[in-house]
């Protein structure tokens, strides 16, 4: 049974990849209508995470619950629940964006009414409007981000999961993807993966911080920038300490 209010449960999750352990013994939840953040540095187990949660990876020990059903169990009912774009936003450069978008709807077999319906909230929602008859190969960094993040609104997911979505964008396309995010979150349930310190304070209510594969800090926004106004200092260097302070403690 799902626990009342809560879209996500990973509860004392482990993951190893031979002798290497990505992620140790990690717990969070997730309740309808939070945009959370998932901070870390580069091999700290961010996509490991996300992977385990859309269920493209089991975990050692632990359990991941999406909606109340379990990755491991139940993992065709919470594909139906999830949205996923990974870091890399696979898209098939041949094919139009309306055919995309079409595309992922017959994966998910979804027809008539509610068809119609979910093409026209994921396109007004990332402003594809004037986009639709255009090949994806032609279209900017900028509006292929846009293009994935169609793909999974398109299947009325309650639970969006977006690994980095403004990885290699520049300065405007980076505004106006996080605007796209913002106005996504006010209707989802939203995690992000990202580095970028602005997009925490600019979208998210929460935020997570994992380093070494530990989970180190969950807070919500309105917390962390008590702390950052009390130190006189910027989320980044925030965030720079408790990952150094991590990272010391490990080698000690």
């Amino acid at each position: 049974m799902q626990s009342m209010g809560l879209v996500l449960e990973v509860k004392n999750v482990t993951k190893n990849y031979g002798k290497v352990r990505a992620l140790d013994d990690i717990s969070f939840t997730v309740k309808a209508g939070e945009v959370v953040a998932l901070l870390g540095p580069n091999g700290a187990g961010k996509s490991t995470l996300m992977k385990l949660i859309s269920g493209f990876l089991i975990p050692d020990t632990g359990e991941v619950r999406v909606c109340g059903y379990s990755t491991y169990k139940d993992i065709l009912s919470v594909q139906k629940k999830i949205g996923y774009m990974p870091e890399n936003n696979p898209l098939y450069p041949h094919l139009t964006v309306i055919e995309s978008l079409n595309n992922s709807l017959n994966l998910h077999g979804v027809w008539g009414r509610k068809r119609k319906e979910a093409l026209e909230y994921a396109i007004e929602s990332t402003g594809l409007q004037n986009y639709l008859n255009k090949s994806v190969a032609t279209l900017s960094k900028g509006y292929k981000q846009r293009v994935g993040l169609a793909q999974v609104l398109v299947v009325d997911p309650e639970l969006l999961l977006l690994d980095e979505p403004t990885e290699g964008l520049d300065p405007i396309q980076r505004i106006e993807i996080r605007n796209v995010i913002k106005e996504i979150g006010k209707k989802r349930t939203v995690l992000i993966s990202t580095h970028v310190m602005q997009e925490v304070e600019a979208m998210c209510s929460r935020v997570l911080i994992i380093a070494k594969g530990k989970l180190l800090v969950d807070k919500s926004i309105k917390s962390i920038k008590t702390t950052i106004n009390q130190k006189n200092i910027t989320l980044e260097k925030l965030f720079c300490e408790i990952v150094l302070k991590a990272y010391e403690n490990k080698n000690t």
